[in-house]
C-alpha cells in the first residue's frame, strides 16, 4: 500500500511538471498535497503528530501520587539535560545605582552579576506603606520582547502594582533588551528574538540553549530577593508576559522556591504553535522536548500542586485553543493530587497583551497565595519612570562597563575548555570509536540501518554527447529528493560523481557548467537536491532572516524533535552514494558546495568506504569559528546539539586524510579564510 501511494504521488509530480519553462525542473507545483518548498514543514509536522499521540497516551497513565512524582522527576531531569549544566553560584556583587520614590513605593535601580562580570539590570519596586510590613513576599518579573524591557509601560506598571499591594517586585532586563544588548555595538539591529537566536546558534553547538542564560538570570534574581532582609524568602512568586511568560514557565517548572506563578500570553501547546506559527526563537525551543515528551501543559504540571494561573488572550498569536487544551490537562492532574483550586485561567478578550485586567488578576493571585488575602485589586494611575530614571548602568548599556562579558564571551570561554576535552577523547578512544560518537550526536544511522529508497525515473533529455535523466529519490514517506543524472553517451557508470549544492542542483546545471563538463570527461554525475535545498528550499519569510536563513523555523522544529538537519541530510548523502554503488559504479566521488558541505563531510567520515574522493567547496571552516565569531550568517541549519563536547569539523576532515580536497573555505560570516 505504501508503494502504491508513493507512485500516485510521483505520477502527480510528473504531470504537474509538464510544460514548465525550466526543462530541468523535476518536481511539479504540487507535491504530496502542498508546495515543494513546504515539504520539510509538512514532514516534520507529521513526525510531531506522532509524538503528540505518544504524549497523550503517557498522560493517561499518570494518575497515582507515585506515578505523578515519577513523571515530574523524569521530565525535570530531561529538561535540565537538554538545557545544559548550570554554572556554580558566584557572588552577585549587587550595586544599587540609584533610588526613585513614588507615592506608596520606591524603585531601587539594581545591578548584579548572575555570572562573573555578566551583568543584569533590574528595577526593584519596594512597598513604602503603613498598610504592609516587612518582610514582604518577593515576586520575580522577567520581561517580554520589548526593546526597552524593564522600562516598558506594562512591566513598570506590574512592578508598581505589586509594590502597592505589599510585595517586592524585581523587574529585570533579558539579554539583548533594555540595557543588556549583547552585540548591538557591532550590529545595532540585532536585539530581541533575532539576538536570542544568534546566541542560540553557538549555544546549541556547546550543548546548551539561549534559555540557559535566561533561566539562570532568573534563578539568581531569586537569590537576590532572598538575600534582602525586607523580603520573606519563603514566599516567592513569578510572573511575566510573552517572552517573560516563557521564562516564567521554565522557572516555575524548575525552581522549587517559586510558591506561586502566573505566566501571561505564552502557554498554548506545541501542536497549535507548530501548526499556526512555526517554531519560535531560540529560547522557546528546548532540544528534543517533543521526543522526550514535554509540552506546554508539562510546565504547569511539573510543579503540581504549586498555585499557577494562566493569563491568556483570545486574539493572541499563541493560540487560545492550545491554551485551553493545556489548561484542561493540567486541571485534571491537579485534581488527581487533590488541589484543583490551585490551577486557574484568565481568558482576556484581547490581543497579545499584559493589560490592566491581566495585571490586576495577577496581583490578586499573588496576594491570595503569598499573603493569604483574597480581595479585588484595582490598579490606580501609575506615574512611570522616564528613560533617565529607569537607567541602571552608568552609560545605559552593560557591555560598556569595563570587563563586562556577553553571552558570546561565555560561550567562547566554555568552548575553549571543551577543546581540551575533545582532544583527550580523540587521543584515548581513537578515530574509529569516535566516529560512533559522531553518529550518535548528529543522529546519523549506520548505512546498513537506512532503508533502501524508492526511486522514480521521470524521463530523460538528450544532449550532445550525454543524456540527463530526471529522478525522484524517496528516502522516507513525505521526503522527495529531486535529482538529475548526467550519463555520458556510450559510457557505463565507471566513475560517478555525487554532487550536492546548498542552492540545489540548478545552481551548476547550466550550459557549460560543472555537470556538463564532467559528463564531457566521461563521468556520470548524480546531482541531488538534499532535503530542504533547491526545489524543496523553504521560501517562507520569517523573523529568523537574514541571520539564520529561510530554514530557521523548520530547523527548530527538527530541533524540538531531537533531530538535526546535518544528520538528516547526511543520511540523504549516504543513501545516494549507496544507490550509485549498487548501480555498478566502479568508484564514487562526492562534491559538496556551500553549507551542505557540513552534512556531506559527516557522511563521508562515518562511512569511509563509500566515497573514494571528497571535494568540499566554500564550506564552513569549523564550528569553533562560529563560537569565536559570535556573529554568524545562516549557520543554524548546520548546528548539532552538543557537537563541540565531542568533535569539530576539522576532526572529521582529518579522518578522511588524502581523500579530501578543501577549496575556498569560509568563516561563520561566509567570508573567505586563509588556508
Amino acid at each position: 500500500m505504501r508503494t502504491a501511494r508513493i507512485w500516485v504521488v510521483l505520477a502527480a509530480c510528473l504531470l504537474a511538471g509538464v510544460g514548465r519553462a525550466d526543462e530541468l525542473q523535476v518536481l511539479g507545483e504540487d507535491l504530496a498535497g502542498g508546495k515543494p518548498a513546504d515539504m520539510m514543514n509538512r514532514y516534520l509536522r507529521r513526525l510531531a503528530d506522532v509524538e503528540f499521540d505518544k504524549w497523550k497516551q503517557r498522560y493517561e497513565q499518570i494518575k497515582t501520587p507515585e506515578q505523578i512524582a515519577e513523571y515530574q522527576q523524569r521530565l525535570r531531569t530531561c529538561f535540565l539535560d537538554a538545557l545544559g549544566r548550570w554554572p556554580r553560584r558566584t557572588p552577585l556583587n549587587t550595586q544599587v545605582t540609584g533610588v526613585v520614590r513614588r507615592q506608596g513605593y520606591r524603585v531601587e535601580k539594581v545591578l548584579f552579576e548572575s555570572q562573573p562580570r555578566f551583568y543584569v539590570t533590574a528595577l526593584l519596586f519596594v512597598p513604602e506603606s503603613e498598610r504592609f510590613a516587612a518582610p514582604y513576599p518577593g515576586v520575580l518579573v522577567p520581561c517580554g520582547h520589548a526593546r526597552e524591557a524593564k522600562g516598558y509601560e506594562s512591566y513598570q506598571t506590574m512592578g508598581a502594582l505589586l509594590a502597592l499591594n505589599g510585595m517586592v517586585a524585581l523587574v529585570f532586563d533579558p539579554i539583548d533588551q533594555g540595557e543588556r544588548g549583547q552585540m548591538m555595538s557591532h550590529w545595532p539591529g540585532l536585539w530581541g528574538t533575532q539576538g536570542h537566536t544568534m546566541t542560540g546558534v553557538g549555544s546549541i553547538l556547546v550543548g546548551r540553549n539561549t534559555a540557559w542564560f535566561e533561566i539562570w538570570d532568573g534563578m539568581r534574581g531569586i537569590d537576590y530577593l532572598q538575600s534582602r532582609a525586607d523580603v520573606d524568602g519563603e514566599r516567592i512568586g513569578c510572573t511575566g508576559n510573552s517572552g517573560g511568560g516563557t521564562q516564567t514557565a521554565y522557572l516555575m517548572a524548575l525552581d522549587d522556591r517559586i510558591d506561586a506563578a502566573a505566566p501571561s500570553c505564552y502557554i498554548t501547546n506545541f501542536y497549535e504553535r507548530i501548526l499556526d506559527l512555526g517554531a519560535q526563537d531560540a529560547e522557546q525551543n528546548i532540544y528534543g522536548q517533543l521526543a522526550f515528551g514535554m509540552d506546554h501543559a508539562d510546565y504547569l504540571m511539573m510543579r503540581a500542586p504549586t498555585p499557577i494561573m494562566i493569563c491568556a488572550a483570545t486574539q493572541d498569536f499563541f493560540d487560545i485553543r492550545g491554551t485551553w487544551q493545556s489548561f484542561r490537562y493540567a486541571k485534571r492532574l491537579y485534581s488527581r493530587v487533590g488541589f484543583a483550586e490551585r490551577i486557574d485561567i484568565l481568558e482576556n478578550d484581547a490581543p497579545h497583551n499584559y493589560n490592566e485586567l491581566q495585571r490586576q488578576s495577577v496581583v490578586r493571585w499573588m496576594a491570595r497565595w503569598l499573603q493569604g488575602r483574597d480581595e479585588a485589586i484595582v490598579e490606580p494611575p501609575i506615574k512611570l519612570l522616564d528613560a533617565n530614571e529607569f537607567q541602571v548602568s552608568p552609560e545605559g548599556q552593560v557591555m560598556k562597563i569595563e570587563g563586562a562579558r556577553s553571552t558570546y564571551d561565555l560561550n567562547r570561554a566554555f568552548e575553549r575548555r571543551l577543546v581540551r576535552q575533545r582532544r583527550q577523547l580523540w587521543e584515548e578512544k581513537g578515530p574509529s570509536e569516535m566516529m560512533g560518537e559522531v553518529q550518535r550526536i548528529a543522529g546519523i544511522r549506520p548505512l546498513g540501518q537506512i532503508a533502501e529508497p524508492n526511486v522514480a525515473k521521470l524521463g530523460s533529455i538528450e544532449r550532445d554527447g550525454f543524456r540527463i535523466e530526471k529522478l525522484i529519490i524517496i528516502p522516507t514517506q513525505g521526503v522527495f529528493l529531486p535529482a538529475l543524472k548526467y550519463v555520458p553517451a556510450g559510457g557505463g557508470p565507471k566513475e560517478v560523481v555525487l554532487y550536492v549544492h546548498e542552492a540545489g542542483k540548478a545552481a551548476d546545471a547550466g550550459a557549460d557548467g560543472p555537470f556538463e563538463k564532467l559528463a564531457a570527461e566521461g563521468k556520470t554525475v548524480l546531482a541531488v537536491d538534499l532535503r530542504g535545498t533547491g526545489e524543496t528550499q523553504q521560501t517562507r519569510q520569517n523573523y529568523f532572516k537574514p541571520y539564520s536563513g529561510g530554514d530557521g523555523q523548520d530547523a527548530y522544529t527538527a530541533y524540538l524533535l531531537g533531530k538535526s538537519y546535518v544528520g538528516m541530510r547526511a543520511e540523504d548523502v549516504l543513501l545516494c552514494g549507496r544507490l550509485l554503488r549498487a548501480d555498478g559504479a566502479g568508484s564514487v566521488s562526492l562534491t559538496a558546495v556551500g553549507n551542505v558541505t557540513v552534512p556531506a563531510l559527516h557522511a563521508a567520515a562515518v562511512e569511509p568506504g563509500l566515497f573514494h574522493a571528497v571535494t568540499l567547496k566554500r564550506g564552513l571552516v569549523s564550528w569553533r569559528n562560529v563560537i569565536e565569531s559570535g556573529l554568524n550568517m545562516n549557520q543554524l541549519v548546520n548546528t548539532v546539539h552538543g557537537a563541540l563536547t565531542v568533535y569539530d569539523l576539522p576532526d572529521l576532515r582529518a579522518a578522511l586524510g588524502d581523500r579530501l580536497r578543501v577549496e575556498e573555505p569560509l568563516n561563520a560570516m561566509g567570508e573567505p579564510v586563509q588556508q
